[in-house]
């Protein structure tokens, strides 16, 4: 803007009758047009001259409003993304535990479920149908014997070495999770435990020969009855004899 520019004068006219010298520019003026400019940045194009599209010569109140818009849209954005991750898919095999803050909440069935996002509810997904299997005696083949688990006292004070496996699978996925720190080991510990109590009532002839079935059999029983009393959450399917001779 020219400084011979009559906007510059105090009056807009042309001064005929003063010294001939400008006057010094017009701050509301000056302070609109500062107005102006800053309300273009921002997308906003008010009125020109003095009304009040310009707010009277007082800073609009756009950038505050603006601002708060676009806090609020982020935060509404992250919300959904929030609320979106509680959803969980379970699978017909499965049973879905959701825990809020940890502790046990409620048991899901198979299908798209939904649950209050972490932290405040969590969940877990355990398979009922997949048949789990664990050797006692022995790990991964029968010629890489366990001696501490394999070696047994028959009733009339012989010792023989005994070998089985025994399958299972979950009936109760929340015992499973909150009774169970390896589930592996605790129905290990509970086989063992049949078998030999089992084996120190029986001859010796009787578990090497014609009771193996039968030893078998009633260990498929006696470890499911110590499992539920600890309410393990493990059904025991099938024990199988592997092997049983004289050490």
């Amino acid at each position: 803007m020219s400084l011979n520019d009559p906007k510059w004068g105090k009056g807009g006219g042309d001064n005929r009758g003063g010294d001939g010298n400008q006057g010094p520019p017009d701050l509301d003026e000056l302070w609109r047009d500062f107005n102006r400019r800053l309300s273009g940045m921002f997308g906003k194009t008010p009125g020109r001259g003095g009304g009040s599209g310009d707010g009277g010569g007082r800073l609009p109140e756009f950038n505050f409003r603006q601002f708060g818009g676009g806090i609020g849209l982020i935060a509404a954005f992250a919300a959904v993304i929030w609320l979106a991750s509680g959803f969980y898919i379970v699978d017909a095999s499965q049973r879905g535990i959701v825990l809020q803050f940890g502790r046990f909440q409620e048991s899901t069935e198979p299908g798209l479920r939904w649950r209050l996002p972490y932290p405040i509810q969590t969940h877990e997904l355990v398979n009922l149908t997949g048949v789990r299997t664990v050797e006692i005696g022995y790990r991964g083949s029968e010629r890489n014997k366990v001696l501490k688990e394999a070696l047994m006292l028959t009733d009339d004070e012989n010792i023989v070495n005994i070998q089985f496996a025994v399958q299972y699978v979950l009936k109760d996925p929340q015992q499973y999770l909150f009774n169970n720190r390896n589930a592996d080991d605790s129905v290990i510990q509970a086989a063992e435990t049949a078998v030999r109590e089992i084996v120190g009532k029986s001859k010796m002839d009787f578990v090497l020969y014609e009771g193996r079935e039968q030893v078998a059999a009633n260990a498929q029983k006696l470890t499911q009855e110590i499992l539920d009393r600890y309410a393990t959450g493990i059904q025991v399917s099938k024990v199988t004899m592997q092997n049983a001779q004289p050490p």
